[in-house]
């Protein structure tokens, strides 16, 4: 049975890219834009990454970005056609949505994400975002993962101490910025989302078939 004592006193924030994604939405959505425009993945990227942490801390709008990178990759697609196809770049990782659902209402779920304008925007819209009680993006508080301001921000929408919150990340160095603001660190990857699941219900103290 569940524990409930334990189950109401621990919680779990989640990175959005790699972890609800299959993959990296940045990665997906370059080759995406390198197949659709015919210029080299390469050349996309160079500046796409280039100019990607205006986006991140909030300083670009996407029309602003997108003016910059076609301009330097020769890229001429009108704005409406690449959010169209940026948006459609999110490849879902459905395991980790099932895992969402199952999670029982007495644990408090939070997202901490370097994300972009737009994207943010298309994620609150999705009724599956509607479990979350508290989204924070790094556009919308200008410092980005694996800053300590980011956590600082998460700690304070998800209102309670950080030590009884599991991060979850499928990078490394962001587990161990969560770890050294608090948190208590798993990572992520999608081939091995039973395992998680397993290692994410001990922590919670849910029984082994909660969250499958």
């Amino acid at each position: 049975m569940t524990d409930p004592i334990l189950a109401a006193s621990r919680h779990v924030a989640f990175d959005w890219g790699g972890v609800f994604t299959v993959g990296t939405f940045d990665g997906r959505s370059t080759q995406n834009l390198a197949e659709r425009s015919g210029v080299p993945v390469e050349r996309v990227r160079e500046s796409y990454f280039r100019h990607v942490q205006q986006l991140e801390v909030g300083a670009w709008t996407l029309p602003q970005f997108w003016a910059v990178v076609g301009q330097e990759t020769g890229i001429t697609l009108p704005y409406a056609e690449f959010e169209a196809l940026y948006l459609g770049s999110i490849h879902d990782n459905l395991p980790m949505y099932a895992t969402l659902a199952a999670l029982p209402r007495e644990v408090r779920v939070g997202l901490l994400s370097n994300n972009y304008p737009v994207v943010c925007d298309h994620l609150r819209a999705d009724p599956r975002f509607a479990r979350f009680d508290a989204l924070v993006f790094s556009n919308e508080i200008g410092q980005k993962k694996p800053h300590p301001d980011a956590f600082a921000a998460l700690a304070d929408a998800m209102g309670v101490p950080a030590a009884q919150v599991a991060f979850v990340d499928d990078v490394q160095e962001n587990i161990d910025a969560a770890r050294a603001a608090g948190f208590h660190g798993l990572l992520y990857h999608h081939d091995q989302h039973a395992a998680f699941e397993r290692e994410l219900g001990v922590w919670l103290g849910l029984p082994v078939s909660a969250l499958s």
